[in-house]
C-alpha cells in the first residue's frame, strides 16, 4: 500500500514539473515592448602592451604595431596589425611609440585604447 502511494505521489510531482516547463501560449505581452531581455555575453579580456607603430592603413582601419611580449595572451614580441576605429587613428603616425590595450576575439585583435 505504501509503495502504491509513493508511486502515485511521484507521478503527480513529475507531471506537475512537466506542466510548469511548458510554454505559456496564452500569456499576453502587451505593454512590454520597451523591456529588453538581458543577454549575458562574455567579452574577451583586455590585454595591454607597448610598441612602435610601423604602418597605418586608413582604408582597412588597421594599425601595424611592433610590440613586446604580451603575457596576458601568451604572445611573444611580434609585429602585427590591429583593428582600430577612425577616431583612434587620429594623431597617430608611423614611428610613434604607443601604449595600447586590445581585445582578442575570434583571432582578431581590436584596439580598445591607444595613446602616445
Amino acid at each position: 500500500m505504501k509503495l502504491t502511494l509513493i508511486a502515485a505521489a511521484s507521478t503527480v510531482v513529475t507531471l506537475s514539473f512537466s506542466a510548469l516547463a511548458e510554454d505559456m501560449p496564452g500569456m499576453k505581452m502587451d505593454g512590454m515592448e520597451g523591456m529588453q531581455m538581458k543577454q549575458e555575453t562574455k567579452q574577451a579580456p583586455v590585454a595591454t602592451a607597448d610598441g612602435t607603430i610601423k604602418a597605418i592603413d586608413p582604408t582597412k582601419h588597421t594599425v601595424t604595431i611592433a610590440h613586446g611580449a604580451v603575457p596576458a595572451v601568451q604572445w611573444p614580441p611580434m609585429t602585427m596589425a590591429f583593428s582600430v576605429t577612425e577616431d583612434q587613428m587620429k594623431g597617430l603616425t608611423t614611428g610613434d611609440r604607443v601604449s595600447f590595450s586590445f581585445r582578442l576575439e575570434g583571432g582578431k585583435a581590436t584596439i580598445v585604447s591607444i595613446r602616445k
